[in-house]
């Protein structure tokens, strides 16, 4: 049996999936009980310089006409259209569609789930979830049987990067940056990664597969690492701390009002024992705790074109093995209609920086406010700011309250006479 295969898109992960189809042939044959043939490769410029030599008879700029004749589409191009589209062609064609395109699935996923579950065929996407970690598979088939109650991921290797650096070096987060950028972790435009962006649409992926529930990228609550100082970081380290970017999805207990999911990604502390805290450099990982299973943790590299090209290439292999055995396809399971929680509504920690003036009586006052709003104090810390203008700088972590109420304390404490600023707010989670 032979299955015809067409790629769409061929840049640093493209190339390499290409290659591999190529080389591997015969051992992918082996595995998927058919010969994967890549039918070719569209392309915007045929001429464009690439990662890998191949054939050149392969490309095309004619997607359409490539898709309309596959058995299983690669599309790797990104963005909303034209890979949209495509997508949908391919699956009214009866094609198999494996993708990394996590701003597509984030924002028009449901749709695309719907089409190929009517058509019979299968839709993956393990590559667009933390790359080369097998992430997608695990949740939606080996935890199926149990109950997701939250999952912490670190998504985007640059921010994980930029931050390490800062944690580890004192670079500053421009110098970081700058690094990340040199070393082609960041692109020449980091706003994607830094605003937290790209870490948003892999949060409504999880989030819906964790939850059966469908989420979309406007449910997701969504702050970047932009304002993170180096005065920041060593004040979590100070306390036990690292800060990390987190894509969350947690399910939150409660009255009728207060029960549902909350999808958000956000930098905050972790303690220095959680294993996500120890997730350096441009790596990945993903926490998942369940009611069955406990805690478990899947790491690795979260991007560069051999290690997403081994998700991808998983996916098509699965892809090409159900075709040989018949059978539906397998693509979401959504069977729930989970509340979206507000940022508002969640139950968090947070850690404050403030500027005061040094004198007696500050400190009541301080401690005033946060109980006015039933906040409790878990700890708080104090350094001479500037003793000859008699400013101090006083960093506090609360226990548990709902967002709304300390987002307001926060609003209190900028209110005062007091308080000369705020320096710094943060979430802390993992605990």
């Amino acid at each position: 049996m032979v299955l015809r295969i067409a790629l769409l898109g061929c840049g640093s992960v493209g190339s390499q999936v290409a290659r591999i189809l190529l080389e591997e042939s015969d051992s992918l044959a082996l595995r998927s009980g058919a010969r994967l043939q890549l039918t070719g490769i569209a392309v915007r410029d045929i001429n464009a310089a690439r990662d890998v030599e191949l054939p050149a008879d392969l490309f095309t700029t004619d997607a359409a006409a490539l898709v309309k004749d596959a058995d299983i589409v690669i599309e790797l191009m990104g963005g909303i259209e034209p890979a949209r589209t495509l997508i949908i062609d391919a699956i009214d064609n009866g094609a198999s569609v494996v993708t990394g395109n996590k701003a597509l699935l984030a924002q028009d996923g449901p749709e695309l789930y719907e089409k190929a579950d009517a058509a019979g065929v299968r839709l993956s996407y393990e590559a667009a979830v933390a790359g080369a970690i097998p992430i997608v598979r695990p949740i939606r088939d080996s935890l199926s049987g149990d109950k997701i109650t939250r999952v912490l991921g670190i998504v985007n290797g640059t921010t994980n990067y930029i931050l390490d650096q800062m944690d580890s070096t004192g670079a500053t987060f421009d110098d970081a940056l700058a690094d990340a950028q040199q070393l082609g972790y960041a692109e020449a435009d980091p706003t994607a990664d830094v605003d937290g962006h790209d870490a948003a649409s892999k949060a409504a992926i999880l989030a819906t597969l964790s939850f059966h529930t469908r989420f979309p990228l406007n449910d997701v609550f969504c702050e970047g690492i932009r304002s993170i100082t180096a005065q920041d970081i060593d004040a979590a380290k100070e306390a036990g701390y690292v800060i990390k970017l987190l894509a969350i999805a947690e399910q939150m207990t409660g009255e009728d009002d207060d029960a549902g999911v909350s999808v958000r990604v956000h930098p905050a502390l972790l303690r220095r024992s959680h294993p996500l805290a120890a997730v350096h450099g441009a790596y990945n990982a993903v926490f998942v705790e369940a009611e069955g299973a406990g805690e478990l943790m899947f790491y690795g590299q979260g991007a560069g074109g051999v290690p997403t090209a081994s998700a991808v290439l998983g996916d098509v292999v699965s892809a090409a093995r159900r075709m040989v055995l018949g059978g539906p396809g397998r693509t979401e399971i959504a069977t729930a209609q989970i509340r979206s929680l507000p940022v508002e509504s969640v139950m968090t920690r947070y850690a404050i920086g403030v500027e005061v003036l040094d004198e007696s009586g500050v400190l009541a006052t301080i401690a005033d406010l946060f109980a006015g709003r039933g906040i409790s104090i878990e700890s708080m810390r104090q350094n001479i700011r500037d003793a000859e203008q008699g400013v101090a700088e006083l960093r506090f972590v609360t226990h548990r309250a709902r967002e709304s109420d300390l987002a307001a304390t926060v609003k209190d404490l900028a209110g005062v006479d007091v308080v000369k600023s705020i320096i710094s707010v943060l979430r802390v989670e993992g605990e």
